[in-house]
């Protein structure tokens, strides 16, 4: 089946990304409200930055560190089962958070170690989430599906510190958890509803699901290889890690509102939704329409557009000029999102999914927790401006260096891949009537 590039609502007429819209809002209202309550309680509790510090490092080093693991377990156990048991963790550690909190005495050992129980579940759910979505989710309206899932976590993502900030206003910091609970327990229902597909999950080549196996490592290497032997599978990747790890300027748009822009707290906060808008905005037009056809040209001008948007924000001293760079920045972030979620796809055999799951998630993880660091240390080093500029053209130079070093990226085009479903994944009775039977075939 070829779908019409202005079918919009393609997706949305699968039950099983309903579902997942369904899961994923709650999911993304609950992770970036619950950084905001514990945030902020951990902070009136021991005034100190670096406790804040510490809370993102206690989170990100169980995630990230278990994330190949996790891979390798998704693609060898029941995926939604870990999903369901890794999203009821999270649920049990926000209501332990909320009793934790209810005495005027906050125990901070406890709130770390529940942060990172849930970072352990981020470490082995996050993969086999990925692909859950990628096994039930028809090959034929993934690109819609992706800019669907993708506009709805970036609209999720916008009101979720709003949302986690009311609530402690109003509920105080054991309410507001509980509040948190009651999302995660709906994206964890959401989750239990999403149809089983017909075919079972696809067996490891060489693997029987409950027989013998291969040695955890070797399991581990052969997601690895196989992303290191994709050249465009590592060539996206690669861009949104250099892009971000470069070209980020979130973790000093504190500075760039109190020192440079003069616009105080209120402004800071249009700074920061500024990108989302842009994506949000972005990813919506492309569930009309998708950038399947030269994607791999328009997903090199899209990392490009991020690193000229970057550099124009660091040379302003506007809020209006620097507000529009930062639109811009998010409008070219969504497309290549949307892009690189669809090669990640369909360019991913059905049995490796959880595994190449895993090092994508490395690789984002990466660029966004190391990138924090790396622009602190460069504006230490040349000076907030300085460094954000130089991000910016360094970011240029990596697409012009990705553009000449990998052309099986620059030529790719996502129309005839973006038509097929792959043998192991959901096919017909995922499907309501009136969109009609996937093709069926290899990815």
């Amino acid at each position: 089946m070829t779908l019409s590039r202005t079918d919009s609502s393609a997706a949305l007429r699968v039950p099983a990304v309903r579902w997942l819209l369904l899961s994923g809002v709650s999911e993304s209202l609950a992770s970036r409200g619950l950084a905001v309550i514990i945030g902020f309680q951990l902070y009136q509790v021991t005034r100190s930055p670096l406790a804040l510090g510490w809370l993102g490092l206690v989170e990100a080093v169980p995630a990230l560190g278990l994330a190949l693991l996790g891979g390798h377990f998704a693609d060898r156990r029941d995926r939604k089962r870990i999903v369901l048991v890794t999203r009821f963790v999270m649920l049990l550690a926000a209501v332990l958070m909320s009793l934790f909190s209810r005495s005027e005495t906050v125990s901070l050992p406890a709130l770390y170690a529940l942060v990172f129980v849930s970072g352990l579940a981020r470490g082995f759910g996050e993969p086999a989430a990925s692909a859950f979505e990628m096994q039930v989710v028809p090959g034929a309206v993934y690109v819609n599906a992706a800019s669907w899932l993708g506009s709805a976590s970036l609209g999720a993502a916008m009101l979720g510190p709003a949302v986690g900030g009311f609530a402690f206003d109003l509920l105080r910091a054991h309410g507001a958890y509980l509040l948190i609970a009651a999302l995660q327990l709906l994206a964890l229902a959401a989750v239990w509803r999403v149809p089983v597909a017909v075919k079972p999950q696809p067996s490891v080549q060489g693997d029987d699901l409950k027989g013998e196996q291969e040695p955890i490592w070797d399991s581990i290497r052969a997601g690895l290889t196989f992303v290191r032997r994709d050249p465009v599978l590592l060539g996206s990747m690669a861009l949104d890690l250099f892009a971000v790890l470069f070209g980020g300027a979130v973790a000093l748009l504190p500075i760039f509102a109190d020192d440079i822009l003069k616009v105080g707290a209120s402004g800071l906060g249009f700074l920061v939704a500024a990108p989302s808008v842009g994506a949000l905005a972005v990813t919506l037009w492309a569930t009309r329409h998708p950038p399947t056809h030269n994607a791999g040209r328009t997903l090199l001008i899209s990392v490009a557009g991020f690193g000229i948007s970057i550099t124009l924000f660091a040379l302003s001293h506007t809020l209006w000029l620097s507000l529009l760079a930062l639109v811009f920045s998010g409008g070219f972030d969504g497309v290549s999102m949307v892009i690189r979620r669809s090669i990640l796809r369909l360019r991913t055999p059905a049995h490796l999914r959880g595994r190449v799951a895993s090092v994508s998630l490395l690789f984002i993880g990466s660029s966004n927790e190391i990138g924090a660091f790396e622009s602190g240390f460069a504006a230490s080093l040349l000076g907030t401006v300085r460094s954000v500029w130089l991000g910016g053209l360094v970011t240029l130079a990596v697409v012009g260096v990705s553009a000449w070093k990998i052309p099986e990226l620059r030529g790719l085009s996502l129309e005839e891949l973006n038509t097929v479903e792959p043998e192991a994944d959901a096919p017909e009775m995922n499907v309501e009537p009136g969109l009609g039977k996937p093709v069926l075939g290899k990815p």
